[in-house]
């Protein structure tokens, strides 16, 4: 998946994207495939599996869909979700309600595929496009004009050998805890409490059907269908099983399933009742902030410019909306047709008006308030991801400039 580059000195590119994930892959993609030479570079060695629950909401599959994708992420075996259940737990708890995934806004089902399989898909297409990828490369630094303009980055291999890179625009998209972020000065625009704790094991052996919601007091949990069988099962568990959780250590899983089964008996039969590798991954404390966006010769996307509690389930649709609002305001920077500033601070703009109304929804849901809001909140930023959808959906496709499909 990687282009074989000769010299390791010295490079100069339109743009280099740092950060080969769904936010920069894509972004790396659309660029190219509009003709613009890219670099695209990852400090892992990919495909490489990373933390996610790789849920897909409505707005990501529509992406998908448009820039010609979807099949290629079915074919590789990622099932198609076209149910939600939605499961109460508790006193005075509603029985369970399935509800189906209507066709609308051009898509009939969600996804939640493996990260290193869609990681791969992205990269791939991005290549295919004309994008350079280079893997096992960590970017060290931006190099700067004699008036501070960011242009370019400093880097070096796996093997240690420098690399300078000179770009017209550096993009971040290395993640929420950018590097590229720091190194530009990223102001932090927007700060809240930290994003709840969340931990997740992949269960096979069990016939799910669907996406589930599980709703405690205090506490939820869901299921989403992968690659080979199995479900992503995960859990923001109550404040209480934090800590003990976080410090298990090789007694974790059983933490795990202890968590669960105090919040959601039902579910936590079903898992031992299946297979697992017994394996729990998670994570504790990440930010809910939004970063400044842009700069001269710099831009962030995905995660690196804003993050929120995984509550919500929408990282990666997040990442595919802002990879193309940037896009397409590159790419009219790199053609002339419109001046960096402006063309940057729409990108801004655009991103910050998409993400507002879902922040908050996701701010108030990681608070976890008591059962009957937090239901009505997760009713709300339902309405808001299929609006969300609906917009996307509504984008043009272009033909010229910029090729979407």
């Amino acid at each position: 998946m990687t282009n074989t580059v000769t010299s390791a000195q010295r490079r100069e590119h339109d743009v280099v994207v740092v950060g080969a994930r769904v936010a920069g892959a894509a972004t790396a993609m659309l660029l190219a495939r509009a003709g613009h030479d890219v670099l695209l570079v990852d400090r892992a060695n990919l495909p490489r599996d990373t933390l996610s629950t790789h849920s897909l909401v409505r707005g990501g599959v529509v992406q998908l869909s448009r820039w010609g994708l979807l099949d290629e992420v079915l074919a590789s075996g990622a099932p198609p979700i076209r149910s939600v259940w939605f499961h109460e737990h508790g006193a005075g708890a509603a029985d369970p309600v399935r509800r189906t995934v209507r066709d609308r806004a051009g898509v009939d089902l969600m996804l939640a595929p493996r990260r290193q399989v869609l990681d791969e898909i992205l990269a791939n297409a991005a290549v295919r496009a004309g994008a350079t990828l280079l893997t096992g490369t960590t970017v060290t630094g931006v190099m700067r004009d004699d008036d501070g303009r960011v242009a370019g980055v400093t880097a070096r291999d796996s093997h240690g050998t420098p690399l300078h890179v000179r770009a017209r625009l550096v993009v971040g998209a290395d993640g929420v805890r950018s590097r590229t972020a720091r190194y530009v000065g990223a102001e932090t625009l927007r700060s809240d409490l930290p994003a709840r704790a969340c931990f997740y094991a992949y269960v096979g052996g069990v016939p799910w059907d669907g996406f589930e919601l599980h709703v405690a007091d205090g506490a939820y949990a869901g299921v989403f269908p992968t690659h080979g069988g199995e479900a992503n099962v995960w859990i923001f568990p109550t404040d209480e099983m934090v800590e003990e959780l976080r410090t298990a250590g090789s007694y974790r899983y059983d933490v795990w399933l202890k968590a669960l089964h105090g919040s959601m008996p039902s579910l936590a039969h079903r898992v031992i009742d299946g297979v697992s590798d017994e394996v729990v991954r998670g994570v504790t404390g990440l930010p809910n902030h939004v970063r400044q966006a842009h700069g001269p010769g710099w831009a962030l996307v995905g995660d690196a410019g804003y993050h929120r509690d995984a509550i919500s389930g929408h990282g990666m649709t997040d990442a595919f909306r802002d990879a193309e609002l940037l896009a397409d305001a590159t790419d009219q920077v790199l053609r002339g047709l419109v001046g960096e500033e402006r063309a940057l601070a729409a990108y801004q703009a655009g991103r910050d008006a998409a993400i507002e109304e879902v922040y908050a929804l996701t701010v108030a849901m990681s608070a976890m308030p008591a059962r009957p809001r937090f239901l009505e909140l997760s009713r709300q930023l339902a309405g808001a991801l299929e609006r969300e959808a609906d917009a996307l959906a509504g984008r043009p496709v272009r033909t010229g400039a910029l090729a979407l499909c």
